[in-house]
């Protein structure tokens, strides 16, 4: 999507200001002994009364308001009976739709009591996706982002999931542009337009390269199996840089 007019611009930060609310709600309630489906129900609460509907559940059939995902899982973990537990590494992920605009972001907590490598994992999970976002900016290669990620990534001796991608936004889930890579990726030729809707998502790990599919049609785990953290924001490429679309009210 690239955005027209200042209209579509506020239905879309209404919709990134959804989501980013139900992440906020959700992690201030997560605590040991809950199930995930307990947790997703919060989101999915704050989707419904915000006037929302859950992305996935509505595109795809995914089983869940949201993707919940824990420890060796990393992404698409559907909510369920599991429970947290004190010390779990939870990824939540939330994307929905309102007046036919799509928003999509993601964020990962450690539940005390925290490692210490699991704290600056997810503390260096939050600088990548920002390394990320801050090349942002209408007319520059899209490339750009995945390399200074990728250049974060190796100073600080992490490794990023290498199939696992950003991807357009706006008028559906996933668009054009597709598989927007936040590793380095030389094949990468396309470059940022004015008003291009995108996510930024890199899944920074301490020793995962890849995604893997597991048992069910939805949950991935790391291979190699290692603590990995993912941060997600939905973005409008501009000459001034990027506007981020998925921040909370503060009242949330």
């Amino acid at each position: 999507m690239v955005i027209a007019n200042d209209d579509e611009l506020v239905k879309l930060k209404e919709i990134g200001r959804i989501c980013a609310n139900a992440i906020q709600v959700m992690a201030a309630a997560m605590e040991p002994g809950m199930t995930t489906l307990e947790l997703d129900q919060i989101g999915r609460k704050v989707l419904e009364d915000s006037g929302a509907r859950s992305a996935p559940e509505f595109c795809y059939q995914f089983p869940g308001a949201t993707c919940i995902s824990i420890n060796e899982e990393i992404a698409h973990g559907i909510p369920g009976p599991r429970v947290i537990r004190a010390g779990d590494l939870i990824n939540i992920d939330v994307s929905a739709e309102k007046d036919g605009f799509f928003a999509d972001t993601g964020a990962s907590f450690a539940v005390p009591p925290i490692k210490p490598k699991i704290e600056r994992l997810c503390r260096d999970g939050k600088r990548a996706l920002w390394v990320g976002l801050n090349q942002v900016k209408s007319g520059e290669p899209l490339a750009k982002i995945g390399t200074a990620v990728g250049a974060f990534a190796q100073k600080n001796r992490y490794t990023l999931v290498a199939n696992l991608a950003s991807h357009g936004v706006g008028r559906s889930l996933h668009e054009e542009p597709a598989e927007l890579s936040t590793w380095p990726d030389p094949s990468e030729k396309r470059m940022m337009t004015e008003g291009l809707v995108f996510t930024v998502e890199p899944f920074l790990s301490l020793g995962a390269t890849w995604a893997e599919g597991g048992d069910d049609a939805w949950t991935l785990y790391a291979d190699p199996k290692a603590p990995t953290v993912q941060y997600e924001h939905t973005v409008v490429a501009t000459r001034n840089g990027p506007v981020v679309l998925t921040l909370p009210d503060e009242r949330a």
